[in-house]
């Protein structure tokens, strides 16, 4: 799915991505786009669910620089955390899924798709992810390689 920049104010970061930012040696292109992003003014958002399935393995491989950027990248944008609100809609999207035939994790995983999903309904933004199948059942969703920017 294209991204026309010009139609998109807000995206929210899921943990792919939010884990290229917090590497070591992020890709350069990567980097590029994001810069095109704050160019573009558009507002950034770091979910508390993408925060969480980063996190976790940097605390377990112990990748403590990376903590530091990921620490960083909450005080830079605007963290969305979770509450009771979005994990009822994420409840409600998962059994959706489910009754439709559609699932985005087994029935006994923590589904953190629905839960990113809900996040970004709720506040409204495109999520910026490599999982379009899963997430595009629920909202918007692009990938940052496919966004276009103008050029000046």
């Amino acid at each position: 799915m294209k991204g026309d920049c010009s139609l998109i104010d807000t995206v929210m970061l899921d943990a792919s991505a939010v884990g290229i930012v917090c590497h070591p040696r992020p890709n350069k292109d990567f980097l590029k786009w994001y810069r095109q992003l704050a160019a573009a003014n558009i507002k950034i958002i770091i979910p508390e669910i993408a925060d969480f399935e980063v996190r976790r393995e940097l605390i377990r491989n112990k990748r403590t620089n990376s903590l530091f950027r990921l620490n960083r990248l909450k005080e830079t944008f605007v963290f969305a955390p979770l509450n009771s609100q979005i994990m009822l809609r994420a409840a409600e999207l998962w059994a959706d899924a489910r009754n439709r035939g559609r699932p985005t994790a087994g029935p006994e995983r923590l589904d953190c798709d629905v839960i990113l999903a809900a996040q970004a309904l709720e506040r409204g933004a495109t999520i910026i992810s490599e999982n379009i199948n899963h997430l595009a059942q629920f909202t918007s969703v692009v990938r940052w390689q496919d966004m276009t920017f103008p050029t000046v």
